[in-house]
């Protein structure tokens, strides 16, 4: 008892084998008990052992039958360990387990030498033996008795047997054979059965020991043995050999003749399981295969052999069975670590698992080649011993391949070889790496003017394949300015969809379009976003009437046109100016008389709104003509506005003796007097202002007349003007002057139009000229440059580059008649029409011409420059039959004409003759006249 206290004592034992870490323990240790401090050992920090994820690993399926505390790193039993099971009759029990760390992997191999206790006891096979012996047997004789059998080895195993005392035997034992020596001859007469006790006692502490009854039959004389013919038997077998297949024949003869001659075979002392796999043949000795022979389970197999005469004799010999491994086990591969799921932003080289190979086979059989076979950024890298890192060997992108189903293959090198497959789901974990990307470039939105605030304009639309909240987007505004107010203000954008609303409504005539900023941004950790253009386009509606800037509404002001009596058919006789301030075909205007006083008198130009003659106006019309007329737009519905013209057929206001008398309205016949008074003072001072200019151009070289001193228009008060002789004949008395008005919407002018005019966009030697004279000068120079260079053609326009809701015709309007809609304008031809308008309204409220703008043009207050007129009007000349046209052939043609009638070429002589303008054929008259006297 002391002896076993003091092997447990020293139960941890360890050493160095090899450079291996070995330890030394007893068996049938309880589960949990120390073996030892690995950690220590291998100088291991035991703080570290379960992040690296500490574990014993064993070869296949088998037992490890020991485990680590990962908390101190201790080294303790996990399973019940026999050494009798595990290493049978082997003096030495060793045991070879791994110990395996992770990140990095690191392997570290050690030995369990398993020491045996005295657990169990010597045993004989069978409860008794048999011996039958001829009393013939002679003193001194020996038998063989089968030696007691101990699972347990060394001191622990069958150290001595004990004899009962008896009358005819002693024993005669050594650590291999076992005889009974006859000491005293038999006497089969006195006793024909003898039974002796034989005793077998172990080594151990305690001392354990096993009991057998020999029966001794008493027979007559046997005196020869069976002998084998080898002592030791052996012989090689391949694993997995087919039941039946012989392994050895083992062959004994007898000297003896008849029946004690007569050999039988049979097994020894054998274990059980070796029965069930092997079998003998009783009469010939052939030892067979009954049973599954497994390499990876007996290697080796030690067998007992007995062979008896007919009289009892027998004889034993050994024989040795070798298990020859056979490539019948494919490799089979452990997942030993594994990062699922793996970043998609993982650099090439990075570890994402281990796994380990093995295969239960030895040698060459033993050997394992493990490869992946599918195209995946992912290899396979040998490390220790079967152990393999899964390593990554390319840029992983979530949005192509989320998940990897890796498979792979273990091939041995056996022959033939085997293989075995493992497939690894391997998913990729998503990283915020991809913006959110708009489905278009820019996103044009088109909404009608008037709209409800809250109405949809459009939706924008994003993608972001990053996964969950990396690929939600979420839409905003950036922040911005729409004519000075926050672009929030005008459209909001809901987050979740991308639709845009409108906040307020719009109105086409202040706001024609604009741009916003829309942010599509994702909830990643750094969010991403993308930004992308909106551009939205407020089309018209046709909720503006038209606007006539002349003649003023009725009731406004008092508006009178004079008409010469001597005006023919065709002739100018005013015009009607509106504008509209929607676009397109809803800012196309017509003019229609709705009402006058003569239906057949006068008719207005549907596009142009022109009043011309039908007729030769004769003694018998009326002197008072009163026309109501109407402008409407193309839209849909139509809008109209209507005025009223008044026309005086008289040569000069003292022909109109009624004038005072004359009323629109009752109410406003005191206005009208004093305009008509004022009408004579300001005609008065104007005609004497003209006299002096000429009396100053008389003196000068006659030079053409320009409208226009540059890009400013100069109001024609201060100017000579272009005039056309008129003879005094039929009702006509007087001499008219009459300027030629170059409107907004006229192309068949040279002058282009760049501002209008005021006080500020005056030149600086403009502003500071203040007579006459100083305009007349630099007319001068500018009507000698018109004299000496050609209109230039590319100021005007074709006929496709026209707008003109109200000036469109290709012609005059006499021949054009009711023609089709021109193209709607551009905005360069609006901006430039808009400020010639302004020209030609500040030139029309400061020019005084008995013929054309009549009389509420010049004097009335709400005629300013904030009424801009209609900028497609025709140039007119009234008084005239002719229209200057906007088709290209014709503006040259009438240019030339004009340029020879209105501007001859100057004279060689030193004093010029004043200009004379286009003749009418009241002045062809009167020349003629001239020309007989």
């Amino acid at each position: 008892m002391e002896r076993r206290m003091n092997c447990l004592v020293f139960l941890l034992l360890w050493h160095f084998v090899c450079g291996d870490v070995s330890y030394s323990f007893h068996e049938e240790m309880k589960r949990g008990s120390l073996i030892g401090n690995i950690a220590k050992d291998l100088k291991l920090d035991p703080s570290k052992l379960s992040s690296r994820n500490a574990r014993v690993d064993a070869a296949g399926n088998r037992k490890r039958y020991c485990d680590i505390n990962l908390s101190t790193g201790d080294l303790i039993v996990a399973d019940r360990i026999d050494r009798e099971e595990l290493c049978g009759e082997k003096l030495s029990c060793v045991i070879k387990r791994d110990l395996v760390l992770e990140n990095p992997l690191e392997l570290h191999p050690f030995s369990l030498h398993i020491q045996d206790i005295n657990d169990n006891s010597p045993e004989f096979n069978g409860e008794s033996i048999n011996i039958e012996i001829r009393e013939s047997a002679v003193k001194g004789a020996r038998f063989v008795i089968e030696e007691a059998h101990d699972a347990d080895v060394g001191q622990n195993s069958v150290q001595q047997y004990s004899l009962k005392k008896n009358d005819h035997f002693i024993l005669e034992a050594n650590r291999n054979t076992v005889e009974l020596v006859l000491d005293k001859e038999l006497d089969r007469e006195k006793q024909e059965d003898i039974n002796l006790v034989l005793t077998a006692l172990d080594g151990g502490s305690p001392q354990r020991s096993g009991t057998v009854v020999i029966h001794v039959t008493v027979l007559d004389a046997n005196d020869n043995a069976p002998v084998f013919s080898q002592a030791v038997y052996k012989a090689s077998l391949p694993e997995n050999s087919p039941v039946d297949t012989v392994v050895v024949t083992v062959s004994a003869t007898d000297a003896d003749e008849g029946i004690n001659g007569d050999v039988t075979y049979d097994f020894g002392h054998v274990s059980e399981d070796v029965k069930k796999v092997f079998s003998i043949d009783r009469k010939n000795g052939k030892i067979k295969v009954s049973g599954v022979i497994d390499f990876e389970t007996v290697t080796t197999y030690d067998l007992r052999i007995k062979a008896k005469d007919g009289l009892g004799l027998s004889s034993y010999t050994k024989v040795t069975i070798d298990v020859l491994d056979v490539n019948d086990n494919t490799p089979v591969i452990y997942v030993k670590s594994l990062a699922n799921p793996v970043p998609e932003n993982v650099s090439p080289g990075t570890e994402v698992g281990i796994i380990n190979v093995k295969d239960a086979d030895s040698d060459s059989n033993q050997l394992v080649r493990c490869s992946i076979q599918q195209n995946v950024p992912f290899k396979l890298v040998p490390s220790i011993k079967n152990y393999y890192s899964v390593v990554s060997t390319g840029q992983l992108d979530r949005e192509l391949v989320s998940d990897y189903n890796i498979t792979i293959t273990a091939t041995d090198e056996g022959s033939p070889p085997l293989s075995s497959s493992k497939s690894v789901q391997l998913s990729v974990a998503d990283i915020n790496d991809n913006p959110p990307v708009f489905e278009e470039q820019s996103y044009s939105a088109y909404v009608s003017e008037n709209n409800k605030a809250g109405s949809t304009l459009c939706s924008v639309t994003a993608r972001d394949p990053d996964w969950r909240q990396n690929g939600t987007v979420v839409y905003s505004l950036l922040a911005g300015e729409v004519n000075g107010a926050p672009v929030s203000s005008y459209v909001s954008v809901n987050g979740d969809t991308g639709v845009i609303h409108a906040v307020r409504s719009f109105d086409y005539e202040q706001l024609r379009s604009f741009i916003v900023q829309v942010m599509a941004r994702d909830n990643g950790s750094p969010p991403l976003s993308s930004n992308v253009t909106v551009s939205v386009f407020i089309s018209d509606v046709n909720d503006n009437c038209p606007q006539i800037l002349y003649p003023a509404p009725e009731g406004n002001s008092f508006m009178t046109e004079l008409v010469p009596k001597a005006a023919h058919g065709g002739s100018l006789v005013s015009k009607v100016i509106a504008v509209d301030a929607d676009s397109g075909q809803n800012a196309w205007l017509s003019y229609h008389i709705v009402k006058s006083t003569d239906p057949g008198l006068f008719t207005i130009g549907v596009h142009s709104g022109e009043i011309r003659t039908q007729r030769d106006i004769s003694e018998s019309d009326s002197m008072k003509q009163n026309l109501i007329v109407a402008v409407k737009d193309n839209g849909q519905p139509s809008l109209s506005a209507t005025c009223s013209m008044y026309l005086l057929i008289s040569d000069n206001l003292a022909e109109v003796p009624e004038l005072k008398d004359m009323s629109y309205d009752e109410k406003n016949s005191k206005l009208t007097s004093y305009l008509i008074i004022a009408l004579v003072c300001v005609s008065t001072f104007f005609l004497t202002f003209i006299i002096i200019i000429l009396g100053v151009r008389f003196c000068r070289r006659r030079k053409p007349r320009l409208l226009f001193d540059g890009a400013v228009a100069i109001p024609s008060a201060y100017l000579p003007p272009n005039y056309a002789d008129v003879d005094g004949t039929g009702t006509l008395r007087s001499t008219y002057n009459y300027d030629a008005y170059l409107t907004a919407g006229s192309r068949t002018s040279d002058f282009k139009f760049v501002t209008s005019y005021n006080d500020n966009t005056l030149p600086a030697d403009q502003t500071l000229r203040k007579s006459p004279s100083d305009f007349a000068d630099s007319f001068g120079e500018l009507e000698g440059t018109l004299e000496q260079k050609p209109p230039n053609n590319d100021w005007r326009f074709t006929q496709g580059q026209r707008p003109g809701p109200s000036g469109a015709t290709g012609g005059p309007e006499v021949a054009m008649g009711t023609g089709p809609w021109p193209q709607p304008p551009t905005e360069a031809e609006q901006l430039q029409a808009l400020m010639a308008a302004a020209n030609e309204v500040s030139e029309a409220t400061a020019t005084l011409g008995p013929g054309t703008m009549g009389l509420s043009t010049r004097y009335s207050p709400q005629f300013t420059l904030q009424h801009v007129p209609d900028y497609r009007q025709n140039v007119y000349i009234p008084g005239s039959t002719a229209t200057l046209t906007s088709n290209p052939q014709q503006q040259q043609a009438t240019a030339q004409q004009a340029t020879q009638q209105a501007l001859p070429p100057p004279q060689p002589s030193a004093q010029q003759e004043p200009p004379k303008a286009a003749q009418t054929p009241a002045s062809k008259k009167k020349s003629t006249k001239k020309e007989k006297k």
